[in-house]
This record gives C-alpha cells, sequence and structure tokens, in this order.
C-alpha cells in the first residue's frame, strides 16, 4: 500500500493511493497515521478497504508528510562512503546517530525556508524508515517486523551551523522546514528490494544526487536494529539513513542554495517531492 496524507496544514486528511496513482481519501475509515494507528493494528485494517470505492481526491491537492505528529526524527551520518569521502571524513567504524527536530518536517512539496542568515544551506537526498511497532533491543534479523514502510526525505542541512559552529550537528539539522518526508508511506511488500533502489535529486533541472541504495555502508535491518540499543522506537518515528554524493558541500567550488532554488528528488518506488526555497522573512 501507498499510504498519502493530503489537506491544508492542519485539516490533513488519510488517503491512499490506487493503481492509477489517485489519491482515495480514506478519513471515514481512518483518522490520521499517527501513533494509535500503527499501535492499533491500523495497516492491518487498511489492507481490508475496497480502495477503489474510496472518494478520489483532486489532483491539485496539498500533500502533507506520510505521518502525523512524528515523535522521533532520527538521521544517519556518512551512511555512503562516497558521500564521506566527498566530506572530507572517514566511514564511521559505527553508525553516526544525530537527531532532526520533529519541527522541521515538512510536506514533500511545501515550500523550503531557508534561515534569515544562511548562506551554506544544502540538500541531501535519503531512504526514509517508518516504524510501525515499538522496538527495543531488536535483533538485526528480526529488525524488518517492526518496518512500517518507506519513504523520501531531504535532510536539509546548514552547513555552518552543522560543521564551523561549536556543539553538535543537531544545529543545522533541525531548522524549520528542514524536513520534507512523503509523498508516500510504502509499505515493504511494494519495495521489491530496498537495499537496490536509485536515489536522485535534482538542482534546477541538473541532476546533483546520483545514487543507489546498495552502496550504503549499513542497510535498513542493521539501522534499525543498531538505534534500538540506544533508545526505543516508536509507531510513527522516522529514521533517514545518509545520502548519496553530490552534495553542495562535496563540490569544488561548494554550491549552496539560494532563494528561488528547485530541488527536485525522489527514489525508486517511492515517489518524488519537489521544493522551492524561499529565505525566512523576520
Amino acid at each position: 500500500m501507498k499510504l498519502i496524507r493530503f489537506g491544508q496544514v492542519g485539516e490533513e486528511k488519510a488517503g491512499l493511493v490506487d493503481d492509477q496513482e489517485q489519491i482515495r481519501d480514506c478519513s471515514a475509515h481512518v483518522e490520521d497515521y499517527d501513533r494509535a494507528f500503527f499501535d492499533n493494528a491500523g495497516l492491518a485494517k487498511l489492507a481490508q478497504l475496497d480502495i477503489n470505492s474510496l472518494p478520489v481526491v483532486a489532483d491539485d491537492v496539498r500533500i502533507a508528510p506520510p505521518v502525523a505528529q512524528v515523535g522521533k526524527f532520527i538521521c544517519v551520518g556518512l551512511n555512503y562512503a562516497d558521500h564521506a569521502a566527498e566530506s572530507g571524513m572517514d566511514v564511521p567504524s559505527e553508525p553516526v546517530l544525530f537527531m532532526k527536530a520533529t519541527s522541521a518536517v515538512v510536506g514533500p512539496n511545501d515550500t523550503v525556508l531557508l534561515p534569515p542568515n544562511s548562506e551554506k544551506s544544502d540538500w541531501e537526498v535519503e531512504l526514509g524508515i517508518i516504524i510501525g511497532k515499538e522496538a527495543r533491543y531488536v535483533d538485526e534479523a528480526d529488525a524488518m517486523d517492526y518496518v512500517a514502510g518507506f519513504c523520501v526525505v531531504n535532510d536539509l542541512s546548514e552547513r555552518a551551523y552543522q560543521l564551523e559552529q561549536q556543539g553538535q550537528w543537531c544545529k543545522g539539522k533541525g531548522c524549520d522546514t528542514f524536513g520534507p518526508i512523503g509523498p508516500y508511506l510504502v509499505t515493504p511488500d511494494e519495495v521489491a528490494d530496498y537495499n537496490n533502489l536509485s536515489i536522485w535529486l535534482e538542482l534546477n533541472g541538473e541532476k546533483v544526487q546520483n545514487g543507489n541504495t546498495n552502496t550504503m555502508v549499513y542497510q535498513v535491518p542493521f539501522l534499525v536494529h543498531y538505534i534500538s540499543q540506544f533508545m526505543s522506537l516508536q509507531p510513527g518515528d522516522v529514521i533517514s539513513t545518509g545520502t548519496p554524493p553530490g552534495v553542495g558541500l562535496g563540490m569544488n567550488p561548494p554550491r549552496y542554495l539560494k532563494e528561488g532554488d528547485v530541488m527536485r528528488l525522489g527514489i525508486d518506488g517511492l515517489g518524488i517531492q519537489q521544493q522551492i526555497t524561499k529565505r525566512y522573512q523576520k
């Protein structure tokens, strides 16, 4: 299934995407895609619906993040060896973890607001994992039992805040609108091979990132297992698994986002995002 949420901010509804890529409104059957939904076997209940009997939603509707009220937004740094190299850093001997503020979460096509003093804002297309049930100290062999689905994430970063100031990476990662998610939550049964998905990003029509999840240093099951050793994962939590090479930081000279730039990004079978940047005005 492809789960989708649609509607203006604060008025989002739950939907499904049918075989013709039409959005179907299932809000009469599901209140929202939140922790309560996953805790109460919501995915199994959705699977019983006749999707073709659900109302079709207008094409011009706003697409919201596919999960409501994300509890934790956990990111994995330097998880592609070639991205680590372009960043001038070593491949980590174990996953690098950091948190992204949940206030960064926006829809896949919402405007990205560059902070007022930002000069080095950067793009990062990533495979997102959405947790479906509580995971605590799970074995790697069982890790996929805890995954509700996958999504596209743009892990935007302000490099000066992240790398040139004191403290942790979260300052450069958690800016408002720096976490577009979606358009869908795609359940694992519809993902042919999450270890072999093309992943790409275009900036103003130029393809700057063009990779594949098969070059991730640490793959999906290991990441779920590993993170669960340090914190419990709750239904609706999002894990962003790292980015392939082609970010602005790694270019010579470095290239960063400016107002009016258009980012278009996607992953095989998980849909496409598109954002336009705008400078935040106080």
